[in-house]
């Protein structure tokens, strides 16, 4: 079977999926990618122009898509414009194209292509039934379903979201959202020695619980109303630390409301893949306060693979599937910085217990693996060629 798969960029989490895919007996497998973004687009939102520290093209075969877009970028419709796709599926003969969502115009570019060619066509996205829609966007996707000949759900809510669009699940395999966990798990080690060592870099108190926040401090991530619950906390009488790893537009007014505060906060700024290892090593639970626009939170799969529970909304994709309560974190309603600042309090004066809840989290992430990912594309696009042979 000759298999695509169209996303935008070289992303960190699909690299070790594309890898899983490249090496499977019987396949060849390819990757198109509407464009390879320099430091300044890979930072869009980051808060800092960086390029990832770890290789991104290394153990699959890959081909660069002509972007004609007039504001070339990752984070809108509009930054990935490629037209040629069509062509290019139509040179390569493919049996099966799997496309990541309909994030950008070349997404949708590359599903008609396949319609028209008559390619079988997965779709592997991160959209979910938690976010509200109006009626017109709901028909807008259930007239984009029939694009589709099968259909890759990344979780429970990814699933119940194509149910909802009408999609049996006859049509649906599960490929679910994950990381490379095994080098996180290298990289974030636990023993006392690497520990204190994190801790003393970070300036992190070894004897208090470190709660870490690691992400884009934008407004979907909502780290104002994190510091919220801090302050909260605080006055409840709970002691801990936080670690904030992470930049962006929100950075200042956090930083402003710990001073004024004198909030138990510490900020590293952005910390490169080679480096995270340790701000994980330095903690003991991760909170993630996210509103709707965390379609999953993958960030919950690492914190997990490192060994640490999770604090999360009840708005974060990810947590009807890895969240379960008081075993592998705590969930609290969106926006309800009283309630969490309580979790924090608690969870706080018992560190032997996260200690085990991250025991716990580490054994269910070794379920969303790159592997499993890749096993369920394959079902995909297996379903999907038999059905247009």
């Amino acid at each position: 079977m000759k298999l695509a798969f169209l996303t935008t960029h070289p992303i960190q989490y699909q690299v070790p999926v594309f890898r899983q895919l490249a090496a499977e007996s019987g396949i060849d497998f390819q990757v198109l990618f509407c464009t390879i973004p320099n430091a300044a687009q890979q930072g869009a939102e980051f808060g800092v122009e960086f390029q990832w520290d770890i290789p991104l093209l290394e153990g699959y075969r890959y081909h660069v898509l002509e972007n004609v877009a007039k504001n070339p970028g990752l984070m809108h419709f509009a930054g990935c414009d490629t037209p040629g796709v069509g062509e290019c599926l139509r040179e390569h003969s493919f049996d099966a194209v799997v496309v990541n969502g309909w994030v950008v115009k070349s997404c949708l570019q590359t599903a008609r292509a396949c319609k028209r060619l008559r390619i079988p066509c997965i779709v592997r996205g991160e959209a979910n039934n938690l976010r509200p829609r109006a009626w017109w966007k709901r028909l807008i996707h259930r007239r984009l379903m029939r694009y589709f000949d099968a259909f890759c759900p990344i979780g429970q809510s990814s699933a119940e979201f194509y149910r909802e669009l009408g999609i049996g699940d006859d049509r649906m395999f599960m490929a679910p959202y994950c990381i490379e966990n095994e080098r996180i798990e290298s990289t974030s080690p636990k023993d006392s020695k690497a520990v204190a060592d994190a801790r003393r870099r970070f300036g992190i108190d070894r004897q208090r619980v470190c709660f870490l926040f690691c992400g884009k401090l934008i407004e979907k991530k909502q780290p104002i109303g994190l510091m919220e619950a801090i302050a909260a906390a605080k006055e409840r009488g709970g002691v801990f630390e936080v670690l904030v790893v992470g930049d962006g537009d929100q950075r200042l007014e956090c930083e402003r409301l710990v001073r004024e505060q004198q909030l138990p906060v510490k900020f590293t700024g952005f910390l490169n893949q080679s480096e995270i290892g340790q701000a994980y090593s330095a903690s003991d639970a991760l909170v993630l306060p996210s509103d709707n626009g965390e379609t999953w939170g993958l960030v919950v799969n690492e914190a997990f693979a490192a060994g640490l529970p999770a604090l999360v909304s009840d708005q974060v994709g990810c947590h009807p599937d890895l969240i379960h309560a008081g075993e592998t974190g705590w969930l609290h309603p969106f926006g309800d910085w009283q309630t969490l600042a309580d979790q924090m309090c608690r969870a706080a004066g018992d560190r032997r217990g996260l200690a085990e809840m991250g025991r716990n989290a580490r054994a269910l992430i070794r379920r969303y693996s790159p592997r499993d990912a890749a096993d369920g594309i394959l079902r995909a696009a297996r379903y999907a060629t038999e059905q247009g042979s």
